[in-house]
């Protein structure tokens, strides 16, 4: 397997994997900051689908902030990964202390991306949560509960690169998965791109407001296409007596005048 060339071309491909199968007039795609913001709007424009961003943070194991002991949602939902949290004897104080720091970082991007725009509404929403890739899956697992609880009734998570592992982990806690690779061995999610910039907080705010503008023009000109086709035909104006008599004498006699006179011809 080769690794994509950016996160565009993951989310191209990400969008092809999921037109694959039907989706509801209700589906609602939720990027996970940053990175997943640009795979996730591939595939909104895939789907003409709504996008919005479902702010989670991992929770890193102090002095190894690369390691995850957990993540922590929008909301507050936080999922810890015992065995991590077991196996470094991690105090309480220590996961509050890093919890802490990550909300006040998820609420500082809520006024960054949102400006006053409200979250979205899941309740009774087929929701696609979408990240650059899957390793552990604690990210997307704070995520998934976080959006069960809001009341979604179809989960799907979707990534490009995945470990095997997690994906089939999280076919047994949501409705579908949908992972584009799998390569073994993994190792890490930035393996499997040739290109891994970080997303910056501009680009998240311009693939937000580009993709909103589609929608917006998307849903102008269906709003047209209804409105005509519930205009009535246009009929022809009823004619008078005399007006349809007018015309029928002078089509007779343009007819005369286009008639051959007839040829006299001579007699034995």
């Amino acid at each position: 397997m080769l690794p994509c060339r950016d996160r565009t071309e993951a989310g191209q491909a990400l969008g092809r994997a999921l037109t694959a199968s039907p989706r509801a007039d209700n589906t609602l795609v939720l990027a996970l900051p940053r990175g997943g913001v640009p795979v996730a709007y591939e595939v909104a424009e895939a789907l003409n689908a709504p996008l919005d961003i479902f702010l989670v943070r991992k929770l890193g194991v102090p002095g190894h902030e690369e390691l995850a002991m957990g993540a922590i949602a929008s909301g507050g939902i936080r999922v810890l990964n015992d065995d991590v949290v077991g196996l470094l004897g991690l105090r309480p104080q220590d996961i509050e202390s890093v919890a802490a720091r990550e909300v006040r970082e998820i609420e500082r991007r809520e006024r960054a991306y949102r400006d006053d725009r409200p979250p979205p509404q899941l309740r009774g929403r087929d929701v696609i949560p979408i990240d650059d890739g899957l390793a552990t899956g604690s990210t997307m697992r704070a995520a998934a509960a976080a959006v069960r609880t809001q009341g979604a009734a179809r989960i799907t998570i979707a990534v490009p690169p995945a470990a095997e592992a997690t994906c089939d982990a999280f076919r047994r806690e949501v409705d579908e998965v949908v992972c584009v690779q799998t390569p073994e061995p993994f190792h890490a999610v930035g393996l499997w791109y040739r290109d891994f910039t970080q997303t910056t907080d501009d680009e998240v705010r311009a693939l937000l407001a580009a993709h909103a503008r589609h929608q917006s023009s998307a849903a102008t000109r269906s709003r047209q296409a209804s409105r005509r086709r519930q205009e009535p035909a246009p009929r022809c104006p009823a004619l008078s007596r005399d007006d349809a008599r007018d015309r029928a004498i002078t089509g007779a006699g343009a007819s005369a005048a286009a008639s051959p006179s007839p040829v006299a011809r001579p007699g034995p």
